[in-house]
């Protein structure tokens, strides 16, 4: 099962700002479209069915580092790996590429807390979504963005 899935987008002229780099909180938007991208397209996983079932996942927070700037009509390479799971919560990273993969130019952190949609109360993983959880979660070995920076620079892209 892959494990870091990877799509790619055009930045538009809309999320840009007048220097006509992408605007901060857009870096948010795409990746977090990239991964529900990846979801559906890689794992088969529909978050509107599983809304409906009462499955459901609120950001907790977002921690992100803008590397270099990203410009109006540049394609991008996003890939979004799971790197940490507790009871209740997933963590997710997304990279932002250059469409080569050569230049890193953001990554963001999100933490998403389970929640059960047709009360709103924090819940558990049940037993099938931790067995999936086990096949993809990545083991990066740091639960800090400074170490996971230093480790993303100093290694080629993947």
């Amino acid at each position: 099962m892959e494990k870091e899935p990877t799509s790619f987008y055009t930045i538009r002229f809309g999320d840009c700002d007048p220097f006509g780099h992408l605007n901060n909180s857009r870096y948010l938007d795409y990746c977090l479209n990239a991964r529900e991208d990846h979801l559906r397209d890689h794992y088969g996983i529909d978050l509107k069915a599983w809304a409906a079932q009462g499955i459901g996942f609120v950001v907790n927070r977002h921690e992100i580092r803008y590397i270099r700037p990203v410009g109006y009509n540049d394609r991008v390479c996003i890939q979004s790996s799971l790197i940490g799971w507790g009871d209740t919560w997933l963590q997710v990273e997304m990279l932002v590429w250059d469409e080569p993969k050569e230049q890193l130019k953001a990554v963001l952190w999100t933490v998403f807390t389970r929640i059960d949609t047709k009360t709103g109360a924090k819940t558990t993983h049940p037993g099938e979504l931790v067995d999936w959880i086990a096949q993809v979660v990545l083991d990066e070995g740091s639960r800090d963005l400074d170490e996971r920076m230093a480790k993303l620079k100093s290694t080629r892209p993947r």
